[in-house]
């Protein structure tokens, strides 16, 4: 299990976008005054993805790294448990039986 306590690179968080509104998940790459880059989906597409992680056939949803310039991102919150309902990461570990870092090739920290 890999939890950050803070929005940094290597945090799993949500950014919610402005014009048009929209919503991404994943794993922060990169944040600065420009902006940030997040490996990851569409948070309309979460459980498609998931679903498809299942597919025999390989016809699979790929995460996508994606940069939002600032003046998009409204927010951005970390993708943490609340009470008894998992993270949307713990839910994709517990899917597809290994961590969410090591799926998308990256390494804690880099």
């Amino acid at each position: 299990m890999f939890l950050m306590d803070r929005i940094r690179p290597d945090a799993v968080v949500i950014v919610y976008l402005k014009d048009p509104k929209e919503r991404f998940w994943g794993v922060m790459r990169s944040l600065d005054a420009t902006g940030t880059s997040v490996l990851g989906v569409d948070l309309m597409a979460f459980d498609d993805w998931l679903r498809s992680l299942d597919d025999s056939t390989g016809a699979r949803i790929t995460p996508s790294l994606v940069f939002f310039p600032l003046q998009r991102v409204e927010k951005i919150l970390l993708d943490m448990a609340s009470g008894d309902i998992p993270s949307l990461w713990e839910r994709f570990e517990a899917k597809s039986g290994q961590s969410l870092h090591d799926y998308l090739g990256l390494e804690k920290g880099s």
